[in-house]
This record gives structure tokens, sequence and C-alpha cells, in this order.
């Protein structure tokens, strides 16, 4: 059976994998979603200085303190920014790398950077140390009532510092996924560097690629399929 770390995106937490971390383990996975501090349940530690860095390391130590070896490493969204700077650290214990409809940044890209041009304005950067998020689309009432309880302000710094990768992604030796949702409307905020990523993967054998029917809140939205999918990748298939 298959070790996966999946690491939330913005505004989000770990809770927004329960149903899909459920469905793996009672198929035998090992399951680790690590909580990124100043959001979700980890909200009461948040502050002006929480950025990329405090996330990355987040991930880096929960990974180190258990120990995790061979692992298949998930980043949702905001979280392909995390999951690309904790290579630094932890690269020779990752087996799969996995972006789930996710940033794919290179050395120096920051979010703003990323999105610049086609949502910048939206997220608002400026003097508040606190940035509200976009609406997003559940395919369930009771679902998005639920999420929607849970959404955090997210730290301003998580988005305009840049990440660090000392090498090209595609020189790593594990294995490298996209998975896109194909539903996620193109206006969405962070959708169309998802979309570059995602026709990039497609087009390189250096990459899978893979796409779910959902738009972006797939592990809600579609998670068994989101799961089915995860395992498949996980195992080699």
């Amino acid at each position: 059976m298959a070790t996966l770390v999946l690491v939330h995106g913005a505004w989000g937490g770990a809770h927004g994998f329960r149903h899909v971390r459920k469905l793996l383990r009672a198929e035998g996975h090992e399951v680790f979603t690590p909580s990124l501090t100043g959001i979700g349940e980890r909200v009461h530690l948040a502050h002006a200085l929480v950025d990329l860095g405090t996330h990355i390391r987040d991930v880096v130590h929960h990974v180190l303190y258990e120990d995790l070896d061979q692992i298949t490493l998930v980043g949702f969204s905001y979280g392909g920014f995390v999951v690309t700077g904790a290579l630094e650290h932890i690269a020779e214990r990752v087996r799969h790398l996995v972006y789930l409809d996710a940033f794919v940044p290179g050395n120096g890209d920051s979010v703003a950077s990323l999105v610049r041009g086609e949502g910048r304005r939206r997220i608002e950067l400026g003097e508040n140390w606190q940035v509200e998020g976009p609406v997003r689309a559940y395919d369930s009432p009771a679902e998005a009532q639920w999420m929607g309880a849970r959404r955090t302000a997210h730290p301003a710094r998580c988005f305009t510092e840049p990440v660090h990768l000392a090498r090209d992604l595609e020189t790593f030796p594990f294995t490298r996924t996209y998975i896109k949702a194909t539903r996620s409307p193109e206006g969405d905020l962070g959708d169309a560097a998802f979309r570059r990523a995602a026709r990039h993967a497609s087009a390189s054998p250096a990459w899978n690629y893979f796409e779910i029917d959902s738009n972006h809140m797939v592990a809600s939205n579609k998670p068994a399929e989101t799961a089915r999918l995860l395992a498949r990748v996980a195992s080699g298939g």
C-alpha cells in the first residue's frame, strides 16, 4: 500500500480532504494531511509574518517527524507552491509528486506573479496582512455550508514570497503527475495558471496527465474519483 501526504490549498485546511482521506484509508493506504499555519484548524496561529516558507516548513517537518519515505506528495491549488518548495528538503523521500488542479511554479515564481493579469487585483494584495478568498462552488449545498463555515482568511505574505527550486522540476527522479479539473470556469482565480500547467504536462513525456470532471473543489465534489485516481498514481498505475 502507498503512503500519501495531501497538502491543502489557500483559505482551506486539512478538513477539505476528509472524504478522500477516509476512502484512501479504507483501501489500506497511509494518508497524512498536514494543516498549514494560520488557516483551517490552525487559524489561531495566524499572524502577519506567516509566509510560504512557514507552510513549507509545516509540511517538511510533518514528513520528517513522522519519518515518512517513498511518499506520494500531493499539492492542491496553492499547495502546489508548498510541495514545490518542500523539495529542497525532502525530495529524496518523494516517490510521486502530484499537482491536483494546482500551481506548478518555477524558481522565483510567486502566487502573485503567476496570477498577474488574470486575478492579482481580486486577491487584493495591499496593506492588510490577510487576504479574503474567492467564492468557490460546490455540487452539494450541504458541503458548501460545511466548508464555508470553516473558510478562513489567508496570510498575504504566502502569495508574495517566491518559491525556491534549485533545479528544474523535470530533472528529479520521482514521477510527476498533473490532474486538471475540467469544469473550472476560465475566470476562476488561478485557473489560467492551472491550465498552462495542464497543457505542459499533457504534452510532456516527463509527466503523467489526468483529468477529473469537476470544478476546482475536486476533493469535495468528486471524492471517490479523486481518491481512486490518487490511489492509481500512488500505486504506479
